[in-house]
């Protein structure tokens, strides 16, 4: 395999899960489809498997590395006035997309066929600001409570900044498991071709045109919308305000943005991202340990801007609830902040909630998307992790913590197992 760069063996298996997936469903082979759907799971189990330990010494161990940073407090507020800011850009481009193709129009769907889905939690502001904290600390690992781990670890590492060199024991350990966790996800990742192969097939063999029909303009539209996020707006951002070849940006970050399509998950691809991050895309390691970890569980565009936008609008015509301008700018309001919501994992059901309830439209809108928000979710990730890997390089230019002869040069290649939290790894001869 190593004679194939990873993103060569990814497409390999996204092609194979297709033709295994297409198999699957025209001649109805149950032990094909039952064969790829565990495949899949089980790879996705093997991410989330990670997920608690890995997001909290990442957010703790980003806070904390702070202090090694010139200026931390002015690319904090640079990191965050880009999240915003695109978020924001998204979302706006979102509603005018709905305004313009309006997904639900003439779409008539039988409610009682909605899926039933548990918005317990997260159905109100009140619910998403008190679901912050959480209420048992074990609880909020074992019920994998992503928002509320990002809580603790913020909280620890503002702790461990506060109190100095006393905390160097704990933010040492706290290191040594990132690197452990790390290391392990790494090698699930290599397994990721195999799992896309499980994950396509799957879909390809569940989801067929018959499920699709009623909604293929709200699919198309999720789409439509999250490639003029990927190939207009921020090509337009790197190349205005990075000065960098959008081209080159997206060579460098590919292999995160195909693993995240087909994984679905944020965090999961995270240790893949901060590499490209670093190692392609030049940015400075000590700043990096922060964006990239920090934008992992909180950077949504995808997920918590174009979604939700076109899925308030759609809901709305479905159930002839007229929208006014004080709505579309409620949308955008509920994107923007409430993006934390989603907090990395698959699917955007949270902040769908959010943004329905925040508008007052039926939830049983959220049944009605649930079907086929597998498909959707993999350019939503997508969308994801491209931002979260745009802003730190946006940021990294304007405070110059930009390498441009590691941007520019030949993508170095991943196939070895070094974490990003390790020392750069030499430079030697390898396969790209």
């Amino acid at each position: 395999m190593k004679r194939f760069s990873f993103s060569l063996q990814l497409l390999a298996g996204l092609v194979a899960g297709v033709a295994l997936g297409f198999v699957a469903k025209i001649w109805d082979v149950s032990w094909l489809a039952e064969t790829l759907t565990q495949v899949g799971k089980i790879f996705v189990q093997l991410l989330k498997l990670a997920v608690p330990p890995l997001v909290f010494t990442a957010v703790l161990v980003s806070v904390a590395n702070l202090r090694n940073v010139n200026g931390a407090a002015r690319l904090a507020s640079k990191t965050l006035f880009w999240f915003l800011a695109t978020a924001f850009i998204s979302v706006a481009f979102a509603i005018g997309l709905g305004l313009l193709i309006n997904p639900g129009q003439g779409v008539t769907l039988d409610t009682s066929t909605a899926k039933p889905v548990d918005t317990e939690g997260a159905g109100t502001w009140l619910d998403f600001v008190t679901g912050i904290i959480p209420t048992n600390i074990v609880t909020a690992f074992t019920e994998l409570n992503v928002l509320q781990i990002v809580f603790l670890g913020v909280v620890l590492g503002a702790a461990a900044l506060a109190i100095g060199d006393k905390a160097e024991p704990f933010l040492n350990l706290s290191r040594s498991v990132l690197e452990l966790v790390q290391k392990a996800l790494w090698w699930v990742i290599r397994l990721a071709p195999i799992g896309t192969a499980g994950l396509i097939g799957k879909a390809v063999a569940t989801y067929g045109w018959d499920l699709l029909a009623p909604l293929a303009k709200f699919s198309a539209g999720v789409y439509i919308g999250c490639f003029i996020v990927l190939l207009a707006i921020y090509p337009t951002l790197l190349a205005v305000f990075g000065k960098v070849s959008p081209l080159k940006f997206y060579r460098n970050a590919w292999p995160a943005i195909e693993l995240a399509f087909v994984s679905r998950s944020s965090v999961g691809t995270l240790p893949l991202t901060q590499r490209v991050t670093i190692e392609r895309n030049g940015v400075d390691r000590d700043y990096a340990s922060f964006a990239v970890p920090f934008g992992a569980t909180t950077k949504m565009d995808g997920c918590a801007s174009v979604y939700p936008a076109l899925a308030a609008i759609f809901v709305a015509q479905v159930f002839n609830v007229p929208l006014g301008i004080g709505d579309y700018l409620l949308i955008a309001f509920v994107s923007v902040v409430g993006s934390a919501a989603t907090a990395g994992l698959t699917g955007a059901i949270v902040m769908l909630t959010l943004t329905l309830s925040t508008l007052g439209l039926p939830l049983e809108g959220v049944g009605l998307l649930l079907a086929i928000d597998p498909i959707l979710d993999m350019i939503r990730t997508a969308t994801n992790v491209a931002g979260q890997a745009v802003v730190p390089v946006l940021v990294a230019r304007s405070e110059n913590r930009l390498d441009e002869s590691i941007f520019n040069a030949p993508p170095q290649p991943l196939d070895n197992d070094e974490t990003p939290t390790a020392k750069p790894p030499a430079r030697e001869p390898a396969l790209a």
